[in-house]
């Protein structure tokens, strides 16, 4: 199958171009149905000549717009892991959290509301 290395070479490239212009992580869809969405979004960094990823998400996307992830990034001396999960609807509800086991642990918490 020479088709899959020239699908992983657009992929990166892809991401690459997407993480230069956009400040969401580019979400590339695995599975998707009626029900939604399966996404991995991989941490991506460029460099001059190539790109290197360090970790990703990997994630669920409802059509309603509720989700939950799960995340590793490799970019700093301990990974940090990731966990989240948002409801749907017109006021959706986010939260978070993040840590590397050590000293760099986080909560996040948010509410979007579409009109």
């Amino acid at each position: 199958m020479k088709s899959k290395p020239i699908l992983a070479g657009l992929a990166v490239a892809v991401c690459f171009a997407a993480g230069l212009a956009a400040a969401e992580p580019v979400k590339l869809p695995v599975d998707n149905d009626d029900k939604g969405t399966v996404y991995v979004a991989p941490n991506v960094n460029p460099t001059e000549t190539s790109a290197y990823t360090t970790g990703a998400t990997v994630g669920v996307e409802r059509r309603d717009g509720s989700g939950a992830y799960i995340g590793t990034d490799t970019s700093t001396p301990r990974p940090t892991y990731s966990l989240g999960a948002s409801t749907g609807g017109n006021v959706s509800l986010t939260g978070g959290v993040s840590s590397d086991g050590k000293a760099n642990n986080g909560v996040k918490a948010g509410v979007t509301i579409k009109y």
